[in-house]
């Protein structure tokens, strides 16, 4: 193949690309929208080939620093238990990772912590998927489950812990009652989000309306909640013991969005594993890649923690706070 051939074809892969995004989004219509996506990524093997077990964003430390894509997915896990306080927790802490993919941070919390993990998805394919990588002895379980509605008693674990499934729940109330009601008294509650602006201060802009439409929209999300926004309807639930500790993570993780895209000039023998079928579909996800990249590094999206602690039933309600008196680094 010469060179102008080449060039011929990346075009014509682009444009192919490029079509599909435009032509076919991938909105929000249920739980099974979003399950029948993450089934036919997990099918074809893109998403893990280029993302690795850890379908999540990486941490590249503060101020960020030059790593590797899969090493700092990986370290991500190891600074959320961290900034958790899980790690002071001892080997046997039952864990419940609400929307596990394919389990890549319940193996890591398994083998490296000692932790008794249950992960769960709405994908079966992910599921068969995370038995498949996860080696004997490690102490983590999968099953299909719906995080609106976790098939779990009240108070079965003692963490809770939940990586980017946010943004997919249609009723975020509804996620974060189910997140505390699973979790026993005194239990530690971690969650890592997608997260927009709070609009109630800030509306969003004539621009902005129609990059965070097409965020929801290709990647089959129903809303993004806000940082504080979603802190409040934890609180809601009258079953925070204190108050919710909230951070910014934006700037730690807001290199993954480029070199996500990164891995595809990087990693060539993808084109040939995947054939062009594959290639199209993978080139339709750069827009919304570059569109994240331009939310989070602009404002309009951050990526928020949270970190709350199940209360006793004898313990008294929680009078709401502000936004500046429960947000801290």
């Amino acid at each position: 193949m010469n060179t102008v051939t080449g060039i011929g074809l990346l075009l014509a892969l682009l444009a192919g690309g490029v079509a599909l995004y435009l032509l076919t989004p991938r909105r929000y219509e249920s739980s099974n929208s979003v399950a029948n996506s993450y089934d036919q990524w997990t099918e074809d093997g893109i998403l893990e080939f280029y993302w690795g077990e850890h379908i999540h964003l990486g941490h590249y430390g503060s101020p960020p620093r030059h790593k590797g894509f899969l090493a700092a997915k990986a370290d991500f896990v190891h600074e959320m238990v961290r900034w958790g306080g899980l790690d002071n927790l001892p080997a046997g802490t039952t864990v419940l990772d609400v929307g596990c993919g394919i389990g890549g941070s319940s193996r890591i919390l398994a083998r490296d912590y000692g932790f008794a993990v249950t992960g769960v998805t709405i994908s079966p394919n992910q599921v068969q998927r995370a038995q498949q990588l996860t080696p004997p002895g490690v102490s983590a379980q999968f099953q299909v489950d719906d995080a609106m509605a976790l098939s779990f008693p009240n108070g079965s674990f003692d963490v809770v812990w939940s990586v980017e499934a946010g943004p997919h729940m249609p009723d975020k109330a509804v996620f974060a009652h189910e997140l505390l009601r699973v979790l026993k008294p005194g239990g530690v509650l971690v969650v890592a989000d997608w997260n927009q602006r709070d609009d109630r201060k800030i509306p969003l802009n004539a621009w902005e309306k129609p990059v965070m439409r097409q965020l929801l929209d290709q990647w089959s999300h129903p809303a993004f909640a806000s940082i504080e926004g979603f802190a409040e309807q934890l609180e809601a639930t009258g079953l925070v013991a204190g108050q919710v500790t909230t951070a910014d993570w934006s700037q730690e993780t807001l290199p993954s969005w480029l070199d996500s895209i990164w891995q595809g000039v990087i990693r060539p023998q993808g084109m040939v594993r995947f054939g062009p079928a594959g290639i199209i579909k993978s080139v339709r996800e750069v827009p919304t890649l570059l569109l994240m990249r331009i939310a989070f590094g602009s404002g309009l999206c951050r990526f928020g923690m949270f970190r709350a602690m199940r209360a006793n039933p004898s313990s008294p309600p929680q009078a709401m706070v502000t936004a500046s008196d429960r947000y801290t680094s």
